[in-house]
């Protein structure tokens, strides 16, 4: 049962494997034709010194024969040097190939990815396992060249005298039968060490995020200890590793010595016999070597073996799932949004329980509801950065899965708590989108967004580099929202992305977003009982369900509604902005 579950489970790796073969057949075909002529040319060097040799015991004219040994060698240096170059080539553009794949995937899943991986083992996957993946196409050209040796040893070797064949083939099974075991073997190895490689960097990304809490926790030790728990693990993989390539080596340097004795011996007495002249002799005992270097086979193998691993791991990342997308586009409207029964489980928790909800066209709803009862999920779903397992999303009477991904991604913008900022500069960062906004649309935005004043106090404005850039959290969700404004479309979502200001930037940023707008929804995920009261309707979200929609002072009058908001008495002193001017010291 074992053995068909890991077949299932390395399908997907072969056929990933395939694919990158697919998109690199031209380069890799013309490294293996450069690496087989070198082997070639290789075959031919012994057959050339051994009738020089004999030329010259018999005092024939050798110049002739010497400069044929010379070209030959030549040759040889100019064909690997191709190699080289051609299979340095090879692993780059296969790596890149596969980044690029899988950065599209990624961001395709959306936050499921990271769920489902977590960051800091995603980036291994996507640094790391890519570029021992990508080594694959070139690392089975040169397997298949390095092939041609031992097969062209054997013939050769039948060609000087049938004996000298049969008695290396004799051994052969041999290393036939360990060079499968130590690909097998390898391969098991690899993927265990890039499992706890990845199982580290995972942890070292989520202290990276945290850092500020675990430095003013004084937990530095502590965490550096979980984040290096796994090395022993990783250690034991890694001797792993190298005692399967050490023993498989072991193996082959002892059988491949006793073959080439066998071949000099039976060389030896056909010589005493008078049916080997001496140059035969240098020449058998050459083409031996080669079709014993088993030592070659054994470091492509082990290549190999690191890139079947690697695309494994890439191939799981792969073989989930990403949303798929409609053709379809959107009739006039003014962003009508309606959630029709819509579940979700995360971790196997039903999140959102048969959600029914309908925001009409360009007005505010706000949804409030206790930390856990969903309602970032539904603000995902509700744009479709997420899917629902069960019931559909419309906006102005077309399901978002039926949209078209350009048509989709015009028609909603978001903002959110923690906005990413990327982009060179603040103008790219505001900006940023599908298709990048204006500069007279990006001032405007950032107006609206009542984050033009401090931009403008920057080094250089709006040209002053983001990441250089001081700027409290509230400064940064103001850059979120001058985003967000920047690239219109008919509904807006706003995933708590009011809560790191102070109480007066709210309020003017709030009157300003829920100014009559008939042309545009908006959907705000609100903490804050002020935030909320400023809304047509309020979507009171408790375990997963709508429990009421009506307004602010209609709700208000439940205890169990004004308990969603206790301690947002904080929130309202105006403390959100000041507290992150920290960040400018």
């Amino acid at each position: 049962m074992n053995s068909r579950h890991d077949s299932a489970a390395s399908a997907p790796g072969r056929t990933l494997s395939r694919a990158v073969l697919r998109q690199g057949g031209a380069r890799c075909a013309a490294l293996c034709a450069v690496s087989t002529a070198a082997t070639a040319a290789g075959l031919l060097l012994p057959a050339l010194l051994g009738h020089t040799l004999d030329l010259l015991l018999a005092g024939a004219p050798v110049a002739r024969w010497v400069g044929g040994c010379a070209g030959v060698v030549l040759l040889l240096a100019l064909l690997d040097g191709c190699a080289s170059v051609l299979g340095g080539v090879c692993d780059a553009q296969a790596t890149a190939w596969l980044r690029g794949r899988l950065t599209g995937h990624v961001l395709a899943l959306g936050p499921r990815a990271e769920a489902r991986f977590g960051a800091g083992d995603l980036v291994a996957r996507l640094i790391g396992n890519a570029a021992q993946a990508g080594t694959a196409p070139g690392a089975l050209a040169a397997l298949l060249a390095a092939l041609a040796g031992p097969v062209g040893g054997v013939v050769a070797l039948g060609l000087i005298d049938p004996w000298l064949a049969a008695v290396l083939l004799a051994g052969a099974p041999v290393l036939a039968l360990l060079l499968r075991a130590f690909a097998r073997d390898t391969s098991a190895c690899v993927a265990d060490y890039q499992r706890v490689q990845g199982r580290i960097a995972g942890a070292l990304a989520e202290a990276v995020g945290g850092f500020r809490t675990i430095r003013a926790a004084g937990a530095e030790d502590r965490e550096t200890a979980r984040i290096l728990a796994p090395l022993p693990e990783l250690s034991r993989a890694g001797h792993r590793m190298w005692r399967v390539q050490g023993r498989a080596a072991a193996r082959a340097v002892t059988v491949a010595p006793l073959l080439n004795l066998g071949v000099l011996a039976v060389a030896g007495l056909l010589l005493a016999r008078h049916r080997l002249s001496v140059g035969e002799v240098l020449a058998a005992s050459r083409y031996a070597v080669l079709a014993t270097g088993v030592g070659v086979l054994v470091g492509q193998l082990a290549v190999l073996g690191r890139a079947r691993a690697a695309t494994g791991r890439l191939a799981e990342v792969l073989a989930e799932p990403a949303p798929g997308h409609g053709t379809g586009g959107l009739p006039p409207g003014n962003g009508r949004l309606e959630l029709r029964a819509v579940g979700a489980l995360r971790g196997g928790r039903t999140v959102l329980d048969a959600v029914d909800l309908t925001v009409p066209g360009g007005t505010t709803l706000a949804v409030v509801g206790r930390s856990g009862a969903g309602k970032s999920l539904l603000a995902q779903i509700a744009g479709r950065l997420a899917d629902p397992d069960t019931g559909e999303v419309l906006l102005d009477g077309v399901r978002l899965r039926d949209l078209a991904h350009g048509e989709l991604r015009d028609a909603v913008a978001y903002a959110f708590e923690r906005p990413a900022l990327p982009g060179t500069t603040i103008e790219d960062t505001i900006a940023f989108g599908r298709t990048a906004a204006t500069p007279d649309a990006v001032r405007a935005a950032a107006r609206r967004a009542h984050a033009d004043d401090f931009v403008r106090r920057l080094p250089d404005g709006y040209a002053t580099r983001t990441a250089d850039a001081p700027r409290s959290g509230g400064e940064s969700q103001r850059l979120g929202l001058a985003r967000a404004f920047a690239h219109g479309g008919r509904l807006l979502i706003l995933d708590d992305a009011l809560s790191s200001l102070d109480t007066v930037t709210e309020h003017r940023i709030t009157e300003t977003l829920l100014a009559a707008d008939a042309g545009r929804t908006r959907l705000l995920i609100a903490h804050r009982a002020t935030t909320a009261a400023r809304a047509d309707r309020v979507a009171w979200l408790d375990a997963g369900r709508v429990r009421a929609v009506g307004t602010h002072r209609e709700l208000w009058r439940e205890a169990e509604y004004r308990a969603v908001f206790a301690g947002d008495a904080a929130a309202d002193a105006g403390v959100g902005d000041e507290a992150g001017t920290e960040a400018r010291s």
